[in-house]
């Protein structure tokens, strides 16, 4: 008898800390998943069922789904550009006693603001197939041909080539970076195998060497045997070895002055953000010289 308020407290926030999250887009949904995962990454315990509805453009697609919210009542987040379908969405949310947030609403009135000019009302307008959209094609073709050393006669025509030791996050990166426009190439470094000549020469790419802890790559390379059922013990995981390898690596960047990135405790979006943010200040500098290591 003395325990049962305790356990009835911690049901309650048990339940209390679980929630119906509905995400409504007239468009692909991806700003707004992305979104609502940035928010979420802020609370720990939250048990969060997601509802995701993309495609919304219709009156009679949103009719379809009014009843998924009012079977499983919970926070709605939309971005929806017609009138009729907003409306109709804000009106069913007030009748279900929902929340109902346009999470892009502030952000767009601050730029009508401060453009002086009224936003376009076109669903996906973000993901029209113009110029750039078939720049990123043509950017992810190039990286994904030229991974891993690959088409290394071409390194020109690239604007962005990592260079590091085998599992230090290159083609990841290299991937995340080809979505964002970039032309990337990528060239793992090994002792016993230098690399080809043409990469000391190139003019118009950014080099950057990706380094990392010895002691978090031979967690890595551990992993990835273990994925291929390798078990048996090589120079490829060997502590000393691995050491070395990351000083060879090191020592070329610095006698090459080539930017350096440190991931050992950097996600894929945070390397890539620190590869752009120093190939902008080379592009506003307009030449190599003073590139600092990160």
């Amino acid at each position: 008898m003395v325990y049962a308020p305790v356990l009835h407290r911690h049901r309650d926030r048990a339940i209390s800390n679980r929630i119906h999250l509905h995400l409504l887009s007239d468009s692909t949904g991806e700003t707004l998943e992305m979104l609502a995962k940035a928010a979420l990454a802020q609370f720990e315990d939250a048990d969060v069922v997601r509802h995701f509805w993309p495609m919304v453009r219709s009156r009679q697609h949103l009719e379809r789904i009014l009843p998924e919210l009012k079977g499983n009542p919970g926070l709605v987040l939309f971005t929806l550009v017609n009138p009729e379908t907003r409306h109709r969405l804000e009106e069913a949310c007030t009748q279900l006693g929902l929340p109902a947030v346009p999470i892009l609403d502030r952000v767009t009135e601050a730029l009508e603001k401060a453009l002086g000019q009224e936003a376009h009302g076109r669903p996906g307008r973000q993901h029209a197939v113009d110029q750039a959209y078939f720049n990123r094609v043509e950017a992810i073709q190039f990286t994904i041909a030229h991974d891993d050393g690959i088409g290394w006669e071409e390194w020109e025509q690239a604007d962005i080539l990592l260079a590091g030791v085998s599992r230090s996050s290159k083609t990841p990166t290299s991937i995340y970076l080809a979505n964002r426009g970039y032309k990337v190439a990528n060239i793992p470094l090994v002792v016993e195998s230098p690399p080809p000549p043409k990469l000391f020469e190139l003019k118009h790419p950014m080099i950057v060497g990706l380094t990392t802890a010895p002691e978090r790559l031979v967690q890595i390379r551990r992993n990835r045997l273990l994925t291929l059922n390798e078990e048996r013990e090589t120079d490829y995981v060997d502590n000393e070895r691995v050491k070395d390898e990351v000083k060879f690596a090191r020592r070329m960047f610095a006698d090459n002055g080539w930017a350096v990135i440190d991931v050992t405790r950097r996600s894929i979006e945070e390397t890539a953000a620190a590869v752009i943010r120093l190939y902008n200040e080379r592009e506003a500098r307009g030449s190599q010289q003073g590139i600092k290591p990160i």
